[in-house]
Order: structure tokens, then C-alpha cells, then sequence
């Protein structure tokens, strides 16, 4: 008991793996941090992302957490067999864009309409352009999937510089840089914003508290898109697809912040949501109803098999969640399932929205609105993705009314707007929509 109280009185011991100028660049960030005293980090910088596995296992033994400094080093890692301890990664957003571009003018004179960039995801590119209003039609993109995608990373940014298309290479992984850099192509990292590496080591703390404390035991919940909500057929070729995952996804971000916890893909169809007892307890009302459900239908319009497992370590958590998932694939969607450290099994039905009566009209025209335009295009999911011009034809109205009707679907939940799409001509590139059906 004496050796229990000295661990749980100790400080959080945080592993950060990665490339050593991010490793020495959060360990000097956590240090500053006002929680740094209930934590310490314990720095496994790399030279090449081959080394991730071996750099990890040498400090293994004496962390609670892991932080990896980015998706890859965290895929890198699980490929070579569940951890055993809590992991995190630090995102890639659109805010490192902004200072890797402005970097790349100051320093390089380079065009930022012409551009290639990897790993940041199409939808936060685009977004990112709009707001310096930049026109995206002469920047490329090449997003991060999983661990192999990397590997066609500098055959992508070369191909478009010798052929002239581009002026420099935005990368987040730094063996990309060096190789472009040899290769006489004005190469620029990608690094996270300061808010990103202290939100990142945060979650690790939070993470690293809960592998620890009995009462705040890991929870670990399997989202997965339900099979009816499965497109035909797979693959990357599949632009759909593509989309859906980067929507789901996201919809999963917006009620993970509010519980303090990571979202990191996992094979096709299947996301994994790490937090702890007491948060999920919180967003689940007391394990009263599911989570994620009725977001994921209201933002992304799909139906997702939602399992949580409780236990007293990660490994413990993760077994029960695969038994919950298992339990809720036969539920039609229509309920999450739990199963806590003891076995015990608990259904969580769908959480039911609220109706907000002050605009009862706002809603019904939106939906009417929606219905309109289902009504012209067909059951064909393909034909599903509009943009202003289809739906000025169709509503008879000018373009510019036209998409401010998308952009109040979008707020409705009645449309999602996808990345815009490439054009060889000049001016703002055509900005397409998915409706929402149902």
C-alpha cells in the first residue's frame, strides 16, 4: 500500500517520441506550463521515424503516458503491437499552415497560390485559404491516411515542382524536408502552433492522471460507422468516402474537447476516443445515454455503433470496448453499450435532442429547403453534392442568395460543405456541398 501512495504522490511521468527539434521544443513548453508540477516528461527524440519503436521501448517501462509528436510517429508505434500504456499525438492543424506560408514569403519569396502541402486534412487547407483569401486553385494537397501515405510524400512534391506547378513544398514530417531540400526543392515544415504542443501535453497529464487513479480508470470508446451508412465500395479512390470519414471525424472532435479527449483513427470505418471514467460519466449524464450518436447523426446525417469499455489500464478498457461494439452492431444503431471492469453490461440509448421552439420556422424552411433540392437530384448519392450554381438553377435565385442558402443548410446540419475543387481557371475556385438526407 505504502509503494501505491509514493507512485500516486509522485509526478505523471510523460514519454514524448518524435523528431528531436519537437521533442526539445515541448519539453522546454511543458516546463513553463503552470500544472508542470504534478508532471514531468521524459524526452525519446529520433533521428528517423524508424527509429519510433526502439526509441519507445527503451522508455516504456517508466512512463504512464506517451506523447508522439504527430500521427505518424502514434501509427508507427501501434504497428508494431498494442501499447501498454495510455498514448496521445499532437495534432495537425491548419494554424502551422498559416506560419509555415507566411515563413515561406518572408523568407523565400514564394507564391502561396502555388503550393503543394501534406498531412494537413483538404477541408482545413481550404479553410485556411479563405480566411487569407488566397485562391486554393493552384495548390495541391496530399493527405495523411496512415503511415504508408508518406512514403508517396516526396514523389508527390517533386512531380508538381519539375513540372513548374508549384513554388515550394509544405511537409509536417522532417525526413520529407531533408530529402526535398537535397532534391533542390524549396521545402518547408509544417510545425504545430505553441497552443497546439500545451494543449497536446495537457491531454497527456490528463491521460497519464487517469492510468493512474483508480477513480478516474481509463475509458475507451469505439465509434464505427454503422454498416448501413457504409459506402459500396472502398478505397482511396473513393472521394465520398474520403469525405464522410473527414466529417464523421470531426463531428467526433466537437464533443471530445468537451471531456478532455483524443480521437485517432483506427482501420476503415472505426475511431478510438480515449478519456476517463469521470469525464465520460459527465458527457454521458451519469452513463444515462450514449455518446456521440446524436451528434454524429445531427452533424454528419449517418448512424454510427458506438461501444465503451472501462478499465483499470488502457489494454483492460480497449478488450471491454471491442465486447460493447460488438453488442451494439446488433442493435441497429439505435443504442450504445457499455461494459465496465467487472463485466457488468449497461445499454445507453440515444441521447434525444431538444427542439429549440424560438425558431421552429427557421428549422422548417431549411428542412423544406433541403427537400426541394432532394427532390430535383434524385436518390443517387453522387448526385447529392451541389454547389451555388445548381442550386440558383433549381431555387431560381442568384448564386450569391444561393450560397448563403448552403451555408444555412451547413448551420442546420442539413449539408456539409467539402473541399473546393480544382480548377484551371482563375478566380474562386467551385465550392461543392454534400446535402444530408434524412
Amino acid at each position: 500500500m505504502g509503494c501505491d501512495v509514493e507512485r500516486l504522490r509522485s509526478k505523471i511521468a510523460i514519454g514524448v517520441v518524435g523528431p528531436h527539434d519537437l521533442v526539445e521544443q515541448i519539453v522546454h513548453i511543458g516546463a513553463s506550463l503552470p500544472s508542470a508540477a504534478s508532471f514531468r516528461l521524459v524526452g525519446a527524440p529520433h533521428a528517423g521515424e524508424h527509429e519510433t519503436h526502439d526509441r519507445l521501448s527503451k522508455i516504456i517501462g517508466g512512463i504512464d503516458v506517451v506523447l508522439f509528436t504527430g500521427p505518424l510517429q502514434h501509427d508507427l508505434a501501434r504497428q508494431s503491437g498494442d501499447l501498454p500504456v495510455p498514448a496521445t499525438h499532437v495534432q495537425v492543424s491548419s494554424g502551422g499552415l498559416y506560419a509555415a506560408l507566411l515563413r515561406g514569403v518572408l523568407r523565400y519569396g514564394i507564391d502561396p497560390a502555388r503550393v503543394s502541402v501534406d498531412s494537413v486534412a483538404p477541408d482545413d487547407v481550404a479553410e485556411a485559404y479563405e480566411e487569407i483569401g488566397v485562391s486554393m486553385s493552384g495548390v495541391h494537397v496530399s493527405e495523411y491516411l496512415r503511415p504508408e501515405s508518406v512514403r508517396a510524400f516526396v514523389g508527390f512534391h517533386e512531380r508538381l515542382h519539375k513540372s513548374g506547378a508549384t513554388t515550394a513544398a509544405l511537409t509536417t514530417v522532417r525526413s520529407v524536408a531533408t530529402r526535398l531540400v537535397e532534391d533542390g526543392v524549396t521545402a518547408l515544415r509544417i510545425m504545430p502552433t505553441m497552443h497546439t504542443l500545451r494543449q497536446a501535453i495537457d491531454t497527456a497529464a490528463l491521460l497519464g492522471t487517469g492510468s493512474r487513479l483508480e477513480e478516474s480508470q481509463i475509458a475507451i470508446v469505439l465509434v464505427e460507422l454503422a454498416a448501413s451508412a457504409r459506402p459500396s465500395h472502398s478505397g482511396p479512390g473513393n472521394y465520398w468516402q474520403q469525405e464522410l470519414k473527414l466529417s464523421l471525424h470531426r463531428a467526433l472532435l466537437t464533443d471530445a474537447r468537451l471531456m478532455g479527449a483524443t480521437v485517432t483513427p483506427r482501420e476503415e470505418n472505426t475511431y478510438v476516443v480515449t478519456t476517463t471514467v469521470g469525464a465520460l460519466k459527465q458527457a454521458t449524464e451519469g452513463f444515462r445515454v450514449a455518446p456521440f450518436m446524436d451528434r454524429v447523426r445531427a452533424d454528419v446525417g449517418v448512424a454510427v455503433d458506438v461501444g465503451l469499455g472501462l478499465g483499470h489500464t488502457a489494454r483492460d478498457a480497449e478488450a471491454n470496448a471491442l465486447t460493447a461494439l460488438e453488442r451494439a452492431r446488433g442493435s441497429d444503431a439505435a443504442a450504445a453499450y457499455l461494459v465496465g471492469d467487472d463485466g457488468t453490461s449497461l445499454s445507453l440509448p440515444l441521447r434525444q435532442r431538444r427542439k429549440v421552439e424560438a425558431e421552429p420556422e427557421v428549422e422548417s424552411k431549411a428542412v423544406k429547403v433541403r427537400d426541394r433540392l432532394l427532390s430535383h437530384l434524385g436518390d443517387d448519392p453522387e448526385a447529392m453534392v451541389v454547389d451555388a450554381e445548381i442550386v440558383a438553377e433549381i431555387l431560381g435565385v442568384a448564386q450569391r442568395s444561393a450560397r448563403r442558402v448552403l451555408q444555412n443548410l451547413v448551420e442546420e446540419g442539413l449539408a456539409w460543405a467539402l473541399p473546393p475543387a480544382k480548377s484551371p481557371h482563375a478566380g474562386r475556385p467551385r465550392q461543392p456541398y454534400r446535402l444530408v438526407n434524412g
